[in-house]
């Protein structure tokens, strides 16, 4: 689909209502219909950011390897794009989730940071794609051309991509591989903890939220990509660096 057609903006349109409204059903679960947590009190209430936060970084960075390899394959650049665009929403919800938890740590271990295994994969995680973020820029630069329309900047930034996924699963599976003050994973571990039901929906409404949100987000980003390049001059529009 065209995202710069008419059904592109009215697809746009009906994704934020839908955002709108498992917003609203989730704090509304996670305020008033969840418990309180009986060892952690309210700072509990932090997991409806904080896991979400994680998360829907694993599935941002999740596009960006997906998105990556479809452009090693098949060289279109918009692939390249949504690589870029799910990167920067990646990024700033892996700073979102490592700062809602240095919260829901001083609250909790009495401390803002601890050398937890979870706590530096995550860090290493964030730098591993604010690197590639920089990576891009520095190739665009050095190019000459635009970044989302060079195949000089998409080829390598493609493997880089693809390379800081490997951490992905070594931040999730952290808690179960190493000694951790960090809590279990709540929904994909190999033994689930369990969780008061009105707590889980509370939590499944609240990342469901988060990535009707990122789609969202993704999406507007592509959009403003794809117009950013439709607005240069005609001479400029050809991919750059193809073969």
């Amino acid at each position: 689909m065209n995202l710069l057609s008419d059904t592109g903006r009215a697809g746009r349109r009906t994704a934020v209502w839908l955002a709108c409204g498992l917003s609203a059903a989730a704090a509304v679960t996670g305020i008033v219909v969840a418990p309180v947590d009986g060892l952690q009190g309210p700072a509990q209430r932090l997991m409806y950011l904080h896991v979400p936060a994680a998360w829907v970084a694993y599935a941002a960075f999740t596009v960006v390897l997906l998105a990556g390899g479809a452009y090693l394959v098949g060289g279109d650049l918009r692939w390249d794009r949504f690589a870029r665009s799910a990167a920067e929403i990646g990024v700033v919800l892996t700073a979102a989730a490592i700062g809602t938890g240095a919260l829901w740590g001083q609250l909790v271990w009495g401390t803002w940071w601890a050398w937890d295994p979870r706590l530096v994969t995550t860090a290493l995680l964030l730098l591993a794609y604010a690197g590639y973020l920089a990576l891009r820029r520095l190739l665009a630069e050095r190019a000459g051309g635009p970044d989302g329309a060079d195949h000089r900047v998409a080829r390598p930034a493609a493997y880089a991509g693809i390379a800081g996924f490997l951490l992905v699963p070594v931040v999730h599976f952290s808690v179960v591989w190493w000694r951790s003050l960090h809590q279990p994973a709540t929904v994909l571990a190999p033994e689930r903890p369990p969780i008061d039901p009105r707590m889980g929906a509370a939590l499944l409404l609240a990342v469901a939220a988060a990535t009707a949100w990122a789609f969202c987000v993704l999406v507007h980003r592509v959009v403003v990509l794809e117009r950013r390049l439709a607005a240069r001059p005609a001479a400029d529009r050809t991919p750059v660096g193809a073969g």
